[in-house]
């Protein structure tokens, strides 16, 4: 399958999707399967979560990430001598529930290539609630800005991802570059990772403390104790912004209830009336129209992740004039992402 830039993407052999669906998705639960089977691996976990010092098991050798969450360690367990993640969640910031339902949901992913693993190990210490995932020696989505092939292979791994998640009757909520891994340079291995918001589909959640540009707008609308039904139209609406973000250098809006976003709302209404809105203007048509879809308004009439795997073949990104200016990754870090 060539691209406009030269290189190929990777396909699957006998077929044109890059991607083919994983076989469990044949098989997989209902969003109420989904809920039920949760609970059940919650419930059988939280009965053998062992007490355990860390330091009598593991040699810790480095720091490699930390968050509001806490903190993810490098670290080889003694008598194995097999190398992994150390993901140790603060107990005082974490009800032991919400560290079941992150740890569970991961594991119940592992079977997808494109979602990091988590390996069948949890434990708790005094202060923190601990798993363990791979290790993916990787950058995150952020050292990728621009290059339309490797965002195109992105694209396709993400997209396949988010659907093998819809089909368990899951819904991600964070999709966001800091969440995708890179393994190689190339793009040809990306890993969705972190599942601390993750939850079955049609559970009733909150806005979150702050609306990012990745937050769907019928989250930002929602009101101090409003609740809305999780559906994967929130992580299709995320995969948009991520996929503008990527290819541009800028987010469409800092929130989708500002400004940006309504003029951005009004040219969605009225594309041959309206005005472009500021940098749409880089995407091809096919690129519009794909973006314009992940990025409907209506959750109901928004196009699902997997619409990217359907053009991947067209190019996304018009040529680019000579003399354009780079992207500031630092900036468009430090300004509208945690």
């Amino acid at each position: 399958m060539s691209v406009s830039s030269g290189g190929h993407l990777d396909t699957a052999p006998g077929g044109d999707n890059p991607i083919p669906p994983h076989p469990a998705a044949m098989t997989l639960p209902t969003p109420w399967g989904a809920e039920q089977q949760l609970e059940e691996m919650m419930e059988l976990t939280a009965q053998n979560l062992p007490w355990l010092e860390v330091t009598q098991s593991y040699t810790i050798l480095r720091e490699l990430g930390s968050g509001s969450y806490g903190h993810v360690l490098l670290a080889v367990h003694q008598r194995q001598g097999s190398p992994m993640a150390l993901k140790f969640i603060e107990k005082r910031d974490t009800e032991l529930r919400d560290f079941l339902s992150e740890y569970c949901i991961a594991l119940s992913l592992a079977a997808h290539p494109c979602i990091a693993s988590a390996l069948g190990i949890a434990f708790q210490t005094r202060h923190h609630y601990v798993f363990a995932q791979e290790l993916a020696p990787a950058r995150d989505l952020f050292s990728l800005l621009q290059p339309q092939l490797q965002v195109k292979r992105c694209a396709l791994q993400l997209a396949s991802a988010l659907e093998f998640m819809g089909a368990k009757g899951l819904v991600h909520r964070d999709v966001k570059p800091e969440n995708v891994l890179l393994l190689d340079p190339e793009c040809r291995r990306v890993k969705l990772t972190d599942f601390g918001l993750s939850c079955p589909q049609g559970t009733a959640i909150e806005a979150l403390p702050e609306n990012l540009p990745y937050t769907a707008p019928e989250l930002c609308r929602l009101g101090p104790s409003a609740r809305l039904l999780a559906q994967p139209s929130l992580d299709a609406w995320a995969l948009g912004v991520l996929l503008f973000c990527v290819l541009t250098g800028f987010f469409p809006w800092h929130t989708a209830a500002d400004r940006h976003y309504r003029d951005f709302q009004r040219w969605h209404r009225s594309p041959r009336v309206r005005p472009r809105p500021p940098h749409w203007g880089r995407f091809t048509y096919e690129a519009r129209e794909m973006l314009r879809g992940l990025l409907h308004p209506d959750p109901i009439q928004r196009s699902p992740a997997s619409i990217a795997m359907a053009h991947v073949k067209c190019p996304w990104l018009e040529p680019q004039e000579p003399g354009a200016a780079r992207v500031d990754r630092t900036l468009l870090r430090s300004r509208h992402c945690r």
